[in-house]
């Protein structure tokens, strides 16, 4: 449950959706994958699955090595995650192992920790906004608020009226899970800190952390 860790590919690769799912399929396998694996796993074509994984492979996101088996043919290909270029941006690395020391020291030293993470990340995300033009709608707000989140590294997926919306990735994916009473209500608070000074209704955001596969959800109305 809840959302995947916020990777490094590097801004001169661009990957298209289907390709970023293989990719991230492989990241989060307990074992090497085999073409069929993929195949299997996401509904494509072993021929698609093949051109992804050795598109990832040449871009040094991914490396394969030879399955011994006793079948006939050639030989299969298991593929993982490259431990060069897959792991976290070295920026989030620093950020995290920040976050993790200030998270703990809360954890233990504050009587209320949740309240005390959150009114940081309000001052945090009324910073971010400051001397922006109040919006021009509430919804407007909501989508200023999404879009600080996007820029985090979030991967934020809203629906129509920006009520809703799937945090898909987590710059602060352990540190969460190991302290969610801090680290996630620091990240209300961003929201409702920018909701604030946007002319939005701090009041009705509230954050659901790993409510369902593969994201958070952050409702905002």
């Amino acid at each position: 449950m809840g959302p995947a860790p916020a990777r490094y590919v590097g801004d001169e690769v661009a990957l298209t959706p289907q390709r970023l799912s293989v990719l991230e399929l492989v990241q989060g396998a307990a074992a090497d994958l085999t073409v069929d694996d993929v195949a299997d796993a996401l509904g494509l074509h072993v021929n698609t699955a093949r051109k992804h994984l050795q598109a990832l492979t040449d871009d040094g996101l991914l490396v394969g090595s030879t399955v011994l088996g006793g079948g006939r043919g050639r030989p299969a290909t298991a593929y993982a995650a490259s431990t060069v270029r897959s792991e976290h941006d070295p920026r989030v690395r620093e950020y995290a192992a920040l976050a993790s020391v200030l998270a703990e020291h809360v954890s233990r030293t504050s009587a209320d920790p949740a309240a005390d993470a959150r009114a940081a990340g309000e001052r945090w995300g009324a910073s971010l906004v400051a001397g922006e033009r109040a919006a021009r709608s509430p919804k407007a707000a909501r989508v200023r608020a999404v879009e600080l989140l996007g820029g985090l590294g979030f991967d934020p997926e809203t629906d129509a009226r920006t009520t809703r919306a799937r945090l898909r990735r987590c710059p602060l994916l352990d540190v969460a899970r190991a302290h969610p009473d801090v680290v996630c209500a620091v990240h209300l608070g961003l929201v409702r800190g920018a909701l604030d000074v946007l002319g939005g209704d701090p009041s009705r955001a509230s954050l659901r952390p790993f409510a369902e596969p593969g994201a958070c959800v952050l409702v905002l109305a």
